[in-house]
């Protein structure tokens, strides 16, 4: 399984989202310092889900970053997400 489909597996198991995008922008940063070069590096994700929305934004960040603790120490270099 690729690491975007870890992380759309994870989030639609944790929240059921209305809303899941989730984009693999690694070919963007290959090069740069830091950047593994695994081609599975850098995410960005759009996600709407009941779930949070009654949380204020700083904590939908905790819950994301928590349910993705995993990828977050491993493969996933930078990730980026926007609520909706």
């Amino acid at each position: 399984m690729s690491v975007q489909e870890q992380i759309e597996a994870k989030l639609i198991a944790a929240l059921s989202p209305d809303i899941l995008e989730v984009e693999n922008e690694s070919h963007l940063h290959a090069g740069h310092a830091g950047s593994p070069n695994s081609g599975e590096s850098h995410f960005k994700i759009a996600l709407k889900a009941e779930s949070l929305s009654a949380l204020p934004r700083l904590e939908r960040y905790r819950k994301v970053h928590a349910i993705l603790a995993e990828e977050l120490a491993g493969p996933v270099h930078a990730l980026s997400i926007s609520f909706r």
